[in-house]
């Protein structure tokens, strides 16, 4: 007959090993099943970690970031690199109030003052590099125990100086268990920080959108967006983090078994919120699904009136400027877009938010494949502008590429196809177009372009640049034969140049060995023409070869 529970908790006493018990480890009950008094101070403190939201700190290190901008960006380093460990010292103290006794804290001072002396006296490699040093000690005197060893503290100065910079982005995501105003600050900072490099972009390459954003008068200088002061803005935050958000451990994996289980489950149960995280998950997805949308839609609208519907454009802007202000910048904007856009459909959803993501992803990767049919237009209105190049030919052909890629997209989302099929068709595609390059004459494509569409042959560009059409080689020739045909004011200077290059290619025939098709026809070409006769070699002429006759 079994004892009845009240009796086996109550008249413990009774039982025979009572001895033992007493000798017995706090985390091991000696009744099966019912909790200790440790194992509910072990739930209360260790298990079920209340955390700490990190708006706090992460304004403190704003604030740090916001000196270090003004101090640092666009100046020369000098007194601020000393000013600047002063004010990261004050905002650690700040930020980590509890973690010092004043002894520490005036010690720590101490010696971020002589650590900055040499900054104060000179600017040099030596004089940095102390400067970070006695940071990094100050912070470990402010935070570690003055009584703990010297391999522990320089495994600590470790992971302030080495693991801190890259502890931004994942103590932001995995404080999204605690908090849920950052859990809502994080799920914006993705939809934020790629807003604003599109925006930027499209104001690099539209001239209309940069004078909106000028003309939008912000306090504070805020109108002076750039990607290099945002990417500046990020670094310093990043290097700037470890110290206001101190967490440095000084153990080096010696940990007893059961802690080392624990960490690992903590681990595990950290990878399997961060999978997908909230940096980049569902919400930040959707929310920049939303906002690119918008931003793109700007966009369109300014091509489909502009470049489309050739509409007007303001007093003192024409279409060349236009047009060639945003071909390159677009691409890139494509690019990151599609990137974005890969991403964003392998993300899980709910059904009805899934729904709906589909839409937007299909919508944006619509007008992503109309912004890079725009920049093909653009480039264009800027070739017949100015002229064609072999750096626009490869634009046209990189273009072209981009737009079919997204074109796959667009089939893979609706055909519900994988991402291996993606990237082979993709490949398939490159390839194709890489062998029918082989095939085409560019330098001949050039030329009878530029010479078809110049001033003088009655086209809407500019007048030939005969210096870069001699440049093409002598696959140029029939494109200069019918330039030297249209008056004599032309002859002189281009016939000499001309049979040149034509003297070259019959130079470089000269055995069977160096026979292709391309360059039998350019033969049978030049033996239709005018006799070449032997070129009169000049001053910094290109041609190297013996001066005999041709014959």
């Amino acid at each position: 007959m079994p004892i009845p529970t009240r009796l086996a908790n109550d008249g413990w006493w009774l039982c025979e090993p009572a001895a033992t018990f007493a000798m017995a480890s706090p985390s091991h009950p000696t009744t099966e099943g019912l909790p200790t008094m440790t194992g509910f101070f072990a739930t209360a403190d260790t298990e079920t970690p209340v955390k700490p939201s990190l708006l706090r700190p992460l304004a403190i290190a704003l604030c740090a970031t916001a000196a270090a901008d003004w101090l640092f960006y666009g100046h020369v380093i000098g007194i601020s690199f000393a000013i600047f460990v002063l004010i990261l010292i004050a905002f650690t103290l700040i930020a980590n109030p509890h973690l010092a006794t004043m002894p520490a804290r005036l010690r720590a001072s101490a010696v971020a003052a002589v650590a900055i002396a040499p900054a104060v006296t000179s600017i040099n490699p030596a004089s940095l590099a102390c400067g970070v040093v006695g940071a990094t000690i100050a912070v470990l005197m402010i935070v570690v125990p003055l009584q703990t060893k010297l391999q522990d503290r320089l495994w600590a100065a470790r992971g302030l100086l080495i693991e801190g910079p890259f502890r931004l982005l994942p103590d932001l995501t995995r404080s999204s268990r605690g908090t849920l105003t950052t859990n809502m600050v994080v799920a914006w900072v993705v939809p934020v920080v790629l807003g604003t490099v599109f925006l930027a972009l499209f104001a690099s390459a539209n001239p209309m959108i940069e004078h909106w954003l000028k003309a939008i008068d912000l306090s504070g200088g805020t109108t002076q967006l750039s990607l290099q002061r945002m990417l500046f803005w990020f670094v310093a935050l990043s290097l700037v983090w470890p110290f206001v958000c101190v967490k440095l451990s000084t153990q080096r994996k010696t940990a007893e078994p059961q802690q080392e289980e624990a960490s690992a489950t903590d681990d595990a149960i950290d990878a399997a919120l961060l999978q997908p995280s909230q940096l980049f998950g569902a919400t930040a997805v959707f929310r920049s699904l939303v906002l690119f949308n918008l931003l793109f839609a700007v966009q369109t609208a300014l091509d489909l009136l502009y470049l489309w519907a050739s509409v007007t454009l303001p007093d003192g802007m024409t279409y060349a400027a236009y047009a060639h202000r945003g071909a390159y910048p677009l691409i890139v904007t494509a690019l990151l877009a599609a990137g974005f856009i890969l991403h964003a459909s392998n993300v899980e959803q709910t059904p009805q938010r899934k729904r709906w993501g589909n839409l937007l992803i299909i919508i944006w990767t619509a007008q992503n494949l109309m912004l890079v049919l725009s920049s093909i237009l653009r480039l264009d209105r800027y070739v017949e502008a100015y002229s064609l190049t072999y750096w626009r030919v490869a634009a046209f052909i990189w273009m072209g590429l981009v737009a079919l890629g997204l074109v796959f997209i667009l089939l893979r989302l609706v055909l519900r196809h994988s991402d291996q099929w993606l990237i082979r068709v993709n490949l398939i595609a490159l390839a194709a177009v890489l062998y029918l390059c082989t095939f085409m004459n560019f330098a001949a494509i050039v030329a009878d372009y530029n010479v078809s569409d110049c001033h003088e042959m009655g086209g809407k560009g500019p007048s030939l640049d005969t210096d870069y059409l001699v440049s093409l080689g002598s696959e140029a020739i029939p494109a200069l034969d019918r330039f030297i045909a249209i008056g004599p004011d032309y002859r002189t200077p281009l016939k000499m140049k001309r049979e040149n290059l034509a003297y070259e290619q019959r130079w470089a025939l000269n055995s069977w060995q160096a026979w292709t098709i391309r360059s039998w026809r350019l033969q049978r070409y030049l033996a239709r023409s005018t006799n070449v006769t032997k070129p009169v070699l000049q001053k910094n002429n290109r041609l190297d070869s013996p001066t005999t006759s041709i014959p």
